[in-house]
């Protein structure tokens, strides 16, 4: 039978359908013309294929065969016909370089005279079968009578004899290898239609898709537009598969006598001749049986290369390179010696200097020094992107692949963890420091119920016995706040709300006893509602416990609810820092000033001013961080003093820090962070009615009656 089409990759499966180029399939990214989606997914392909060593050596060897091939009779030593029976069955010689056949044949001429053609005619098997199979699919995916009646199609195609069909073809119609490449992949189809189904079944689902039927657009176009680019990945990898399947389909076929007429040379003939005289000449299988196993090898990296996800181009696992380059930077980080005398007492953190970066690139956090006591909660605030996360998973030493500490220290009951090694990390993660993501969708693995997860997590990291583990796991629900909790256990993550797994999540992390707990942004996929209860059940745990939490947060809100000190972050620095009350009634920092002046809950309604202030421009990449103040181009404070760096200095207030050099003059005169002018072609225009207020209805006893 001929081999069913394998699955698409992990990588292009339906979880990540969309490039990271684009904000949905076939919508333009901002800032790119009309056509931006097609053509800046080109740009990706191509820099994707450069960038694979495997990939730009198997389109070089594609390209080297077609370009000989194709100039095959100007620059071939001999033609594929001319016999020299003084080399017959001979090796590599100065005049035949690969040798030659048992009839005198070059075989370095016949190998590249009939690449083109092999390559052509495999070409073919391509275009029938992902053509046939992705229209099917994109078919079947908008609509579910013709899903019904083309899978049953498929399905019937894919349970026939193939092989015996196509060798009934060729009897019928002869050796036309053009025509039964094409029947090839008219049978290939049908794999390629399972493949692509569920993905464009599931880009059929999404929202803008929904959108686009609401604006009008045909079901052709949204197929076009929307979920035909989702499936790129899957195309180019299935395309480079067939290729590969149809070469090797097309050498078995002239290998058993159905190839193309004699004497016009073909690798599978060519194999099948060498074969008559592996005992007395075994150097003529060498050459075309490379040439072919080498072009498939070329095909399936290309491949590889084109399909990999946008956003997977760095392996989930480090090289080794990148392994000893990481043992590099952590023994540098190890180097630096604790001092005895400042160490932190136990169970209090303490990050000195922490610097983290990318491997052979820049960095991406610099010098942040904070301090957690136990039984307290520090609050990391500012906008994305300036380092807050990375800062976090630096903790439980959870850093991306390629990104590591570079310096500094995170002390932690006499350990420094910025240095430790992945099997002491294994040892604290859990047991010491615990993690709740800001989705509770990803610490809930959606195949395993609620009970089975948290009662293993139990077991793993206590060593209790599965009823203990049990009794446990009820306990810990019950004390995050879930009053049926028997009912829980046995319930699929799926199947709760929000709230509720965000309240699962926590006492997943709770099962090893932790006490840290790395918050990252825990209540911001939540609703105003459940987000007051998880932030109750965060204080009620501190107090019941004390333990500690590093609160990772954009909402100054959530800071001054649960936060005893807070470090406000920009652009990988900590840029003030201090107590909770104390930065909130009296910042220092200009960033910290614009902060509170754009949140509308850090005004009272009384003094509530008629436009919120903003922060012109935004965040700087890494690679663009200035030498000195990097608040300086959007602040409103801004001077020549602030080009030089600036180090975190004593704020005058308390015990806190601040890194700017304004900060008493800001204090001393009582500066503000004004709200800038909206211009006045950006005014929609529409003028607010006035409130009315509305009395209470005076309802008594006897009007309901």
């Amino acid at each position: 039978m001929i081999p069913n089409v394998a699955p698409a990759p992990a990588d292009s499966q339906v979880e990540n359908p969309v490039p990271a180029v684009q904000s949905a399939p076939g919508r333009p990214t901002p800032g790119l013309p009309a056509s931006g989606p097609r053509s800046a997914f080109a740009r990706l392909s191509a820099h994707r294929l450069f960038s694979s060593p495997g990939g730009v050596a198997g389109l070089l060897w594609l390209a080297a065969l077609v370009v000989a091939s194709l100039t095959a009779p100007w620059w071939l030593p001999f033609k594929t016909e001319d016999q020299d029976f003084t080399a017959v069955l001979s090796g590599p010689t100065a005049a035949h370089w690969l040798g030659a056949d048992e009839l005198g044949r070059d075989i370095l001429s016949r190998i590249f005279a009939s690449a083109a053609g092999t390559l052509g005619t495999s070409f073919i098997t391509v275009l029938v079968g992902i053509g046939l199979g992705t229209i099917l699919a994109m078919t079947a995916a908008a609509s579910l009578r013709a899903e019904g009646i083309i899978s049953r199609s498929t399905e019937i195609m894919m349970s026939l004899p193939s092989t015996v069909i196509i060798l009934a073809v060729i009897g019928a119609v002869g050796t036309n290898i053009p025509f039964i490449m094409a029947v090839l992949g008219f049978f290939m189809s049908a794999g390629v239609y399972r493949v692509i189904l569920g993905q464009a079944k599931s880009l059929q689902s999404q929202l803008y898709v929904d959108a686009a039927k609401v604006d009008g657009v045909s079901a052709l176009g949204i197929s076009l537009r929307h979920v035909l680019p989702g499936l790129t990945n899957t195309i180019v990898v299935q395309s480079a598969l067939i290729f590969a399947v149809g070469m090797l389909i097309q050498a078995g076929l002239a290998f058993i006598g159905f190839g193309p007429p004699l004497p016009a040379p073909s690798w599978g003939g060519m194999i099948q001749s060498a074969s008559q005289h592996v005992y007395d000449a075994p150097w003529l299988m060498v050459p075309t049986g490379a040439v072919l196993a080498l072009t498939v090898l070329a095909a399936n990296a290309i491949g590889n290369a084109l399909g990999k996800a946008p956003n997977a181009t760095a392996s989930h696992l480090p090289s080794a390179a990148a392994r000893r380059q990481r043992a590099k930077a952590v023994a540098a980080v190890g180097a630096a010696p604790v001092a005895t005398d400042t160490a932190p007492p136990k169970g209090q953190l303490s990050v000195r200097g922490l610097s983290v970066g990318v491997d052979g690139g820049p960095r991406l956090v610099t010098d942040v020094s904070f301090d957690v006591e136990q039984g307290t909660v520090l609050g990391l605030v500012g906008e994305s992107g300036c380092g807050k996360t990375m800062t976090a998973l630096s903790l439980l030493g959870l850093l991306p692949s390629g990104v590591v500490a570079t310096g500094g220290q995170i002390l932690w009951n006499g350990k420094n963890l910025a240095a430790a090694s992945d099997t002491e990390m294994e040892a604290i993660r859990g047991r010491e420091i615990a993690l709740i993501s800001q989705e509770p969708m990803r610490a809930l693995d959606p195949m395993f119920t609620v009970g089975y997860q948290l009662v293993s997590a139990i077991r793993r990291l206590r060593k209790l016995g599965k009823a203990e583990a049990r009794k446990e796991a009820l306990n810990l629900l019950e004390k995050v706040g879930i009053v049926d909790a028997e009912r829980i256990l046995k319930t699929y993550p799926h199947q709760i709300s929000g709230g509720m797994a965000q309240r699962v999540a926590i006492a997943l992390a709770l099962s090893g006893r932790p006490r840290l707990l790395v918050a990252d942004e825990p209540t911001t996929a939540l609703d105003v509602t459940v987000q007051a209860e998880i932030l109750s059940l965060l204080r009620s745990l501190v107090k019941d416990t004390g333990m500690s939490v590093v609160m990772v947060t954009h909402d100054l809100g959530v800071v001054a609810d649960i936060c005893d000190q807070v470090a406000v972050m920009y652009a990988g620095q900590v840029v003030e820092n201090g107590k909770t009350t104390t930065i909130l009634d009296n910042p220092r920092h200009p960033y910290t000033l614009a902060l509170l002046a754009a949140d509308p809950h850090a005004n009272d309604a009384s003094d509530m001013p008629e436009r919120l202030a903003t922060i012109s421009g935004q965040v700087p990449q890494p690679k663009d961080w200035p030498s000195g103040c990097r608040f300086m181009a959007r602040c409103q404070f801004a001077g020549s003093a602030c080009a030089a760096p600036v180090p975190l200095l004593p704020s005058g207030s308390g015990d806190g820090l601040v890194r700017c050099v304004k900060a008493d003059e800001l204090a001393v005169e009582g500066l503000e962070w004004v709200a800038t002018e909206v211009p006045s072609h950006r005014l929609l225009g529409i003028t607010p009615k006035p409130l009315h207020r509305v009395e209470p209805l005076n309802i008594v006893e006897k009007d309901l009656a």
